[in-house]
């Protein structure tokens, strides 16, 4: 399905490098990137109108699909997500479509590593749900292979408890051998707020 056209995609693109001094351009949002059925055109669109790196920030749901990652291969930079060591956690934590399975997200992100010729970043998102699970989320992560690793937990505004640094170092020491980055170790970047409340409001889960 095609939500947005590539004459959208350049015209807006144009105006906002106008106001920002960019280094690099990413697909991300509110829903899922590979969604869309015309994103290998939207990212070689954004890359003739920039001239700069793309980058795809996806939830990994559909990299099981062929024709996804033949589209998600036209990018210079994916970060993919495995947030669950198992179906039941995958369900609690991530509420995926009903035909999406573990499985599929686990055989999709390890067919898009072996054929993807870009950084092939994996983010893991931490919660109370499955920070005890850290140690078997790992051993997943090490056999995907990723370039490298971002550990994080919700620090923006959101309806789930970050972990606190004392759980995070915990959660950490599950990773050690592996390229990581950890959220509370980056550097924080100083941004300006562009979503209101009521916009975070609706984002939201609903339980």
């Amino acid at each position: 399905m095609t939500f947005v056209q590539a004459e959208i995609v350049e015209q807006d693109l144009k105006k906002a490098l106008k106001k920002v001094n960019a280094d690099i351009v990413t697909f991300s949002g509110t829903g899922e990137p590979t969604l869309a059925g015309n994103l290998g055109e939207l990212i070689e669109t954004a890359r003739d109108v920039s001239g700069l790196p793309i980058a795809v920030l996806t939830n990994s749901s559909l990299q099981f699909k062929k024709d996804v990652r033949r589209e998600l291969s036209r990018a210079d930079i994916v970060k993919g997500k495995l947030d669950a060591p198992n179906e039941g956690l995958l369900r609690l934590i991530n509420r995926p479509h009903e035909k999406i399975s573990l499985l599929k997200i686990i055989t999709g992100l390890k067919k898009f590593r072996n054929e993807f010729t870009g950084k092939f970043a994996l983010e893991v998102m931490f919660v109370p749900e499955n920070k005890d699970f850290s140690d078997a989320i790992a051993e997943i992560v090490k056999t995907i292979e990723p370039d490298e690793v971002q550990i994080n937990t919700p620090l923006r505004p959101s309806s789930v408890r970050p972990l606190i640094p004392e759980e995070f170092m915990e959660v950490q020491k599950s990773f050690e051998g592996m390229n990581f980055r950890s959220v509370y170790e980056a550097e924080k970047l100083k941004v300006r707020k562009v979503i209101g409340k009521k916009k975070i409001k609706k984002l939201k889960r609903v339980e």
